[in-house]
């Protein structure tokens, strides 16, 4: 089936405008469902479709000027650059919206991939201090970079509010066979975290913190695959995930809260930029599209290039 630039352009526009009105006008959980079963309908025409079979796109503009990787996201550059829409459910429209908000925006340079997130959090807490622990067993950010988009050979990073961080190698996907290279590094990378608010003090709230983020684009590379470096309309796959888990406090500290009949630790929120449609990061097909722009910070976004590109994308991987 062909897919053409101006229905994928019509049908993220108007999940766009689903998603900004809800976040706009928070309904009671009974109307939400409501308000996003009618939407699904009139967007797709089909009442079981679900938003991860349309994934997110956003246009990365160039920067002409160093960043500093500081947490505060303060140069010009970033200031022009867009954000992504809120964070949805990884499971998309089936699951409410998430309690707090998270968003980022993407810049790039001849050298690094440049990532800016911003999250609400009323509680901000992280114990794990030591590089690859396994970051995501308290609440964190993910960033799944696949360059190619071919859903194999692709890269993880996770990161705590304490810049601690945990990256990963796939050759291919889990429910493919892939086993996780947890050996690779990936070499030169830069990141920083701003707090507004305190971390890992129990008897205040917080308001959010932000996250910086310098991604060498000459890491993205494993034995014997070789990196990929974008140019003016190169088109990537990407996606983020924000693990966030219900707490309680004990002695003071921050722990995952645990069912009290079953003594299991509860589940986790996961909050990401393209929804999955299932509870599962790792598969890639749904993540977002990124187009690299050599234009300036600031441009309007080209949604017809951009969707062309996807549409382009879609197309080759149907054949």
């Amino acid at each position: 089936m062909k897919i053409s630039a101006h229905s994928i352009l019509k049908k993220l526009n108007l999940l766009n405008l689903k998603t900004n009105l809800l976040v706009k006008f928070p309904p009671a959980r009974f109307v939400n469902y409501f308000v996003i079963s009618i939407l699904s309908i009139f967007i797709t025409g089909n009442c079981f479709s679900q938003s991860a079979d349309i994934p997110k796109s956003y246009v990365c503009y160039q920067t002409k000027t160093p960043v500093e990787i500081d947490g505060k996201l303060n140069e010009s550059s970033w200031k022009k650059a867009a954000w992504t829409d809120l964070f949805v459910d990884i499971e998309g429209d089936k699951k409410p919206l998430p309690l707090q908000k998270t968003r980022v925006k993407m810049l790039w340079d001849d050298t690094c991939l440049y990532i800016g997130a911003v999250m609400d959090e009323e509680h901000i807490w992280a114990y794990q201090n030591k590089k690859d622990q396994i970051v995501f067993l308290e609440n964190d950010f993910e960033v799944f970079i696949d360059p190619d988009g071919d859903t194999e050979n692709y890269y993880e990073l996770e990161i705590n509010a304490i810049n601690n961080s945990f990256d990963l190698f796939l050759p291919k996907t889990y429910r493919n066979g892939g086993i996780a290279q947890h050996k690779w590094e990936i070499k030169g990378l830069k990141s920083a975290v701003s707090i507004e608010g305190t971390v890992n003090n129990s008897t205040d709230k917080d308001k959010r913190w932000t996250l910086e983020i310098a991604i060498p684009l000459a890491s993205l590379s494993n034995d014997p695959v070789s990196a990929v470096f974008p140019k003016d309309q190169s088109l990537w796959r990407i996606n983020f995930s924000r693990v966030n888990w219900q707490h309680e406090i004990i002695d003071g500290k921050y722990t995952r809260r645990k069912n009290p009949e079953t003594k299991k630790v509860l589940s986790e929120y996961n909050w990401v930029w393209s929804p999955q449609g299932k509870i599962n990061m790792h598969l890639p097909e749904h993540w977002g599209y990124l187009l690299f722009s050599s234009k300036k910070p600031g441009r309007k976004k080209t949604e017809k290039s951009v969707n062309s590109k996807v549409s382009n994308h879609q197309n080759t991987v149907k054949q």
